[in-house]
């Protein structure tokens, strides 16, 4: 695995959720919006505290129904789905890390600066205005934005932001948290590929084909600059 990527670098990307902050964080406030919303609709106190108990445990996918069913309460399409948008509407409690602040402001000015992320448009768009992100990069991708059909591992994005760079393959890196689905399409195209392994992160634990695996791994944002070798 390389120790540093090209010194010609001129587009560094980055994903957001734990990469740039940690996302249970935000899980954690979505769902606090939820059980205050489940509080006043339904009379239920305590839904935040069984919904934590069930991501806690790494249920995935279906918390919302299981806390309710544990109420009592038929999980419905509608109701589903107005917890959903709960979730995705609030305004996030979250901020950048410590060295993620650090090293966006490293590489401000040095090179092109853009985001790639997937998810709820609503909801990754409440992160980018919580954390400042417009501010802070030059361009930002949200996938679902552009059709859920371009999310990651579909290429399109990576390669819109290359095009707007105005940088080759080999002058880009992607610096993200999951290695199910990030590194992929990168790493097809040509791009330097980082994984941000923090502790506490979701995907943390995770690992990947050999298509999928990126090229060089960090447990967090300060080992960033030295690995740029930006001017």
């Amino acid at each position: 695995m390389a120790s540093t990527v090209s010194p010609r670098l001129q587009c560094v990307v980055f994903d957001i959720d734990d990469t740039l902050y940690l996302e249970r964080d935000y899980v954690r406030s979505g769902f606090q919006a939820v059980g205050e919303w489940v509080r006043e609709s339904l009379g239920i106190s305590s839904f935040f505290d069984e919904a934590w108990k069930h991501f806690e445990a790494d249920r995935r996918g279906d918390t919302f129904n299981v806390a309710l069913e544990t109420f009592g309460v038929s999980p419905s399409p509608e109701l589903i789905r107005t917890l959903l948008a709960v979730y995705r509407g609030h305004d996030p409690a979250i901020c950048l890390l410590p060295d993620s602040d650090e090293c966006l402001r490293f590489v401000a000015g040095k090179a092109f600066v853009g985001i790639i992320s997937d998810g709820a448009v609503l909801g990754q768009q409440r992160k980018v205005e919580r954390l400042g992100l417009a501010a802070r990069s030059n361009h930002i991708i949200l996938t679902e934005s552009i059709g859920v059909e371009y999310s990651k591992p579909h290429p399109r994005a990576f390669s819109d932001m290359q095009r707007l760079a105005g940088a080759p393959p080999e002058a880009c890196v992607y610096i993200a948290d999951n290695p199910i689905k990030d590194f992929i399409a990168p790493n097809r195209l040509g791009w330097h590929t980082i994984r941000v392994r923090r502790a506490g992160g979701i995907h943390c634990t995770r690992d990947c084909s050999e298509e999928a695996r990126p090229k060089i791994e960090i447990t967090d944002l300060n080992e960033l600059p030295s690995l740029l070798q930006l001017a």
